[in-house]
């Protein structure tokens, strides 16, 4: 039995369903702006076109005695500045958008996935880990962005959309840094995995990072839009973004409000 062929092709399930899900959506916008369902839509057609390529044994060469699966970086060189691009208009969701800020963003992204792929193609070790820490250093200024001067837009906007971004961004950053982890632990590294373990890794990390943050954050987005007549999708997500509060990374001033909230019902 085929296993990659089949985590593929569930992948590619899961994507169809994601796109379709999202063109649901879009028909009752409730506030939130078309093209923002478009792009969630245009994901995961994107993706699930490259995965289907790897599905039927195409998208990929061998290099260093090892698969590399091109097709992979043909979908991420287009859909993860797409997902920043996504998380940058929520951020920016009532100001006017910092598209210097969003180039920037996705720019760089550009140069982590470039530098994956040029790593994963190096026939001699070092150059491939070179390659891969220029990519890892890249990365870490995309978290910088979005945790520091995308995040700071937020406080521009109320409480609402603040605490709603903090959510997202900590869910995206935790899948986010899966990529970096599963490549170099994988085939394409340290061969610490079998390639079957990394494609199904390579699989539930998109599906998650791809379709469940823009369910998430369309439905946030609705919610935080109109809060009355949710649909069953808008409840769930509600509830898994009140889940993911717990974890969240709250900014100094949020907790010296909710200190001086808790201090100010003590007095009374």
């Amino acid at each position: 039995m085929d296993w990659q062929a089949i985590f593929h092709w569930v992948y590619v399930g899961g994507m169809t369903v994601g796109a379709l899900h999202f063109w649901t959506l879009s028909r009752n916008p409730r506030g939130v702006p078309q093209y923002e369902y478009l792009v969630a839509m245009f994901i995961p057609i994107w993706s699930g076109l490259a995965y289907m390529a790897m599905a039927i044994d195409q998208g990929k060469v061998i290099a260093a005695g090892q698969t590399a699966h091109y097709a992979r970086y043909v979908d991420w060189i287009v859909t993860t500045p797409l997902l920043l691009l996504a998380l940058s208009w929520t951020a920016m969701q009532f100001i006017k958008k910092d598209w210097t800020l969003i180039g920037f963003l996705m720019s760089t992204q550009v140069v982590v996935i470039a530098t994956g792929l040029i790593a994963d193609l190096s026939v001699r070790p070092w150059v491939r880990y070179l390659w891969y820490m220029c990519g890892v250093f890249a990365f870490f200024i995309v978290l910088w962005g979005i945790w520091s001067p995308l995040r700071a837009k937020t406080r521009e906007q109320g409480q609402e959309l603040s605490n709603l971004y903090d959510k997202l961004v900590t869910y995206f950053t935790v899948f986010w840094v899966g990529y970096p982890i599963v490549w170099i632990i994988g085939p394409s590294g340290f061969g610490w995995i079998n390639q079957t373990f990394d494609t199904f890794l390579f699989c539930l990390l998109p599906f998650f990072s791809k379709v469940g943050f823009s369910f998430l954050d369309l439905h946030g987005l609705r919610n935080l839009q109109h809060s009355s007549r949710q649909t069953s999708g808008d409840r769930f997500a509600g509830s898994a973004l009140h889940f993911l509060g717990n974890f969240t990374i709250n900014s100094p001033s949020q907790v010296s409000r909710r200190g001086l909230n808790s201090t100010s019902r003590g007095i009374d």
